[in-house]
C-alpha cells in the first residue's frame, strides 16, 4: 500500500460571521441619529384664499396711495435647442392708480438700495417691520423660541392685514409673457423678507398695457424675439 502523504494539509471552510458588524453598525445609526442636528425644511409660505365669505366693498376698498404696482418684463432669446429663454430682466412700478396723462412708468431694480425693491419695500412697511425686527430682537437673545417667534410674526401680519385703516404697502405684481420666471420667484421672496401682508399676481391690463407702450416703445407682446445664441 502506498504510504499516505502527510504534508498534505487538510482544508477547512473558511466563514466569516458577519453578526458582530451588523451590531456595530446598528450602533452606528443610532449614535447619528441621536447626535445629528435636523435642519428644517425652507419653503416659502404662500398667502392662499379662504372660503370665509367676505364683504365685497370691504375687500376692494384699500389705500390707493399705498399700492404699488410692479410690471416684470425681459426679452426673449433662443438658444442654439430653439428653446425660448428670459433675458434682460426688467420691473417697472408706478403708484396708486395707472397715470393716463403723463403715462408715468419707473423703473426700479432687485437690490437694497433706498431706490431698490427691497428699500421701497422697507420704507413703506416700517411699521410692521419695527415690529418684527424687536421679536427678531429677543429670539436671537432667547428670550423667545422659534414657536413664539412664527406665531407673533404671524399675528402681527394678519392684524395688519385685517386694519383697513393701517398704513401698509399693498403690492400688485404683474409679469408680461416675456418675464423671466426667476424674476417672479424673486418678487415673491421679498413679500416675505420684508413681511408684506397683503400682495397678488394679475395679468396686465388695459391701462398697464397703454403705460408699458409708453414706456418701451411697442406694444405688449410687440416685440420679436432675439436672433438664436451662437
Amino acid at each position: 500500500m502506498a504510504k499516505k502523504d502527510k504534508s498534505r494539509q487538510k482544508k477547512f471552510d473558511t466563514r466569516i460571521d458577519f453578526t458582530p458588524m451588523v451590531d456595530m453598525n446598528m450602533l452606528l445609526i443610532t449614535f447619528f441619529m441621536l447626535c445629528t442636528t435636523m435642519l428644517k425644511s425652507q419653503t416659502l409660505d404662500l398667502v392662499l384664499p379662504t372660503n370665509d365669505n367676505v364683504n365685497k366693498e370691504e375687500e376692494t376698498k384699500i389705500k390707493e396711495s399705498d399700492a404699488i404696482t410692479f410690471i416684470l418684463d425681459g426679452n426673449v432669446t433662443t438658444d442654439k435647442m430653439g428653446q425660448a429663454k428670459s433675458t434682460d430682466s426688467k420691473i417697472y412700478y408706478y403708484d396708486g392708480k395707472p397715470d393716463m396723462e403723463d403715462f408715468t412708468l419707473n423703473d426700479i431694480k432687485f437690490g437694497n438700495d433706498k431706490d431698490a425693491i427691497r428699500g421701497m419695500l422697507q420704507k413703506r412697511n416700517k411699521e410692521l417691520l419695527t415690529i418684527v425686527n424687536k421679536l427678531k430682537a429677543d429670539w436671537k437673545k432667547g428670550a423667545i423660541n422659534d414657536s413664539v417667534y412664527n406665531a407673533r410674526v404671524r399675528d402681527a401680519r394678519e392684524k395688519q392685514a385685517a386694519d383697513l385703516n393701517a398704513k401698509r404697502p399693498i403690492i400688485v405684481i404683474k409679469p408680461t409673457a416675456n418675464a423671466c420666471y426667476a424674476d417672479v420667484v424673486r418678487m415673491l421672496d421679498e413679500m416675505q423678507i420684508n413681511q408684506i401682508s397683503t400682495y397678488q399676481i394679475e395679468a396686465l391690463n388695459k391701462q398697464d398695457s397703454t403705460l408699458y407702450e409708453h414706456k418701451v416703445g411697442h406694444p405688449l407682446g410687440g416685440a420679436t424675439a432675439a436672433a438664436p445664441a451662437k
